[in-house]
């Protein structure tokens, strides 16, 4: 997900996309680290780097309000 999509959405929105994007990182992890079988490793640094930047995000947006 771009920036200038991010800063579109709601507190409410980002909070839930920042749950289920926790998700999506511990399910690849689990993937990776039981089975072995996850092709693109780069998608659980990509995956925290998504986090980090919506995280950023909604602090930002809990400063100005």
């Amino acid at each position: 997900m771009k920036l200038q999509e991010i800063k579109e959405k709601s507190t409410d929105e980002l909070k839930d996309l920042i749950l289920d994007s926790k998700k999506e990182l511990f399910t690849l992890k689990m993937g990776h680290n039981k089975l072995k079988q996850l092709e693109n490793t780069a998608s659980i640094r990509n995956k925290k780097r998504e986090i980090a930047r919506m995280k950023t995000v909604l602090r930002q947006k809990e400063l100005n309000a």
